[in-house]
This record gives structure tokens, sequence and C-alpha cells, in this order.
């Protein structure tokens, strides 16, 4: 591997965490791998990709959903995509569901201000017996944080029904990654999500069934932060063909 070599798949894997020529190579062979088995056309694909690799499952690419919409109001699985990259470039706040998933979002490439919702609303959780997370989200939306913002939940799904409910009443946030994961009410609050994604036009990205997680909420907000480092270097164009 060339100096010039090196430093181009350095710069690629970087949210891998690989620095040294060995775990560079060890990242790159690992992404060959799973561009085998999943398609490199759009950047809904990109996605796929990446969850695949988060989650080390093959079959992880068919369980996302992309919830969004073309200029015409037709279904188009990159708007998202598009929404949370521009979103990026104009230095949107980051906010994250609890301290897991902030922490997997890079602090490269990017001028965004990472923040968490936990820790929030304390008062309110002791009041109502709601989870800390739901309060957070709440008392954060209460002073107008999620507007505008790329939304991360990748572990509470009581934060994302939440944040659900703020939609409702008139939040608006740039984009939603929500990958909440267990055996209660995980699979409910992604289909809530969805739903409210798609009535208010908000866009988002989600998976179906059981599995999810930070780690795979932070590794899709990731490539959001990717595909913006590449629209800045004018290695992409996010405008669509007409």
């Amino acid at each position: 591997m060339t100096n010039g070599d090196r430093e181009a798949v350095d710069e690629a894997y970087a949210d891998l965490g690989a620095t040294t020529q060995e775990a560079m190579e060890i990242a790159e062979t690992s992404m060959d791998i799973v561009r085998e088995f999943v398609p490199d056309e759009t950047l809904a694909d990109r996605f796929r990709q990446k969850a695949v690799h988060s989650m080390g499952d093959i079959e992880f690419q068919h369980l996302l959903r992309f919830t969004g919409t073309d200029e015409d109001g037709e279904p188009d699985a990159d708007a998202p995509i598009r929404a949370g990259a521009e979103a990026v470039l104009r230095e949107s706040t980051i906010v994250t569901d609890i301290t897991m998933s902030k922490a997997g979002v890079t602090g490269r490439g990017h001028n965004c201000e990472k923040r968490k919702a936990i820790g929030n609303g304390a008062e309110l959780a002791k009041k109502t017996g709601m989870t800390r997370t739901a309060a957070s989200v709440l008392e954060l939306d209460k002073q107008g944080v999620y507007d505008d913002t790329i939304a991360v939940i990748g572990n509470a799904p009581t934060a994302a029904f939440a944040l659900a409910d703020c939609i409702e009443g008139g939040t608006r946030p740039a984009v939603i990654v929500a990958t909440p994961v267990g055996f209660v009410k995980a699979v409910e609050s992604r289909e809530r999500i969805r739903e409210v994604a798609a009535a208010c036009g908000v866009p988002a990205i989600t998976n179906v069934g059981r599995r999810g997680g930070s780690g795979l909420a932070a590794a899709l907000t990731n490539e959001l932060i990717h595909v913006a480092s590449d629209v800045r270097d004018g290695d992409l164009d996010l405008e669509v063909d007409q």
C-alpha cells in the first residue's frame, strides 16, 4: 500500500476507527465483502451496506426502511438521506436519545453540535412515572430543540413514542434516525415513527424487527455525515435527476 493509498483508505474508513495500516486493510476488506452481497447503486444502498457492516448480518439490508418523498410526492428511499446530509451541511444539531448513541457519532467531518436528550426532564419523569428518556425528549422539545435537528434514537422505544407525539404537535426535525432495540414496544415505536413521519412529511430512516440499537443508529448517522462530506468535496450531487 502506497502512502497515497494509505491516506485515501484512512480518510474513507475513519469512522471505523482504523488508523494503522493493518486496521485500514481489514476495514477495506470488510467493506469489499459487504459490497459482494449488497447493491452499490443508490444512496439507500450505501446505508444498507452500513447497516450490514454494523450488524454483521447480510440479511439486515432488507430490514431498513426509508420514509420520504421526491419533489412529486412519490416515495423515494434516498429522500431522508438527502435531507440528513443537507442538515449536516447547514450544521444542524445532532440530538441522540442516550449517551451511547452520542458517543458513537463521529466528531470528524462536520461542525454539528452533538447533544443527548437523557439527563433532561428529571422532574417530569419523577412526577409522571414515565421513562427518563421519554421525559427528556419532551423537555427538549418544550425548549424547541428538536426543530431542524438530526434526531437520533438508538435505544429507547419510549423516546421514539415521545418524539412521534412531538411531531404530531408541530415539531419538525430535519431527519429522524430511529433504531430502538428490544422486545417491549421497540417494533411498535418504529412503526409509530414511520406513520407520523409519513403523515407529517418528516424524512426518517428506521428498521423493522426487534434488532437495532445505539451502534446501528450511530453508524447510520455517521453515513449521513459521510454523504455530506462527499457533497462538500464535490464527489456527490444531491440534486434529483428529473
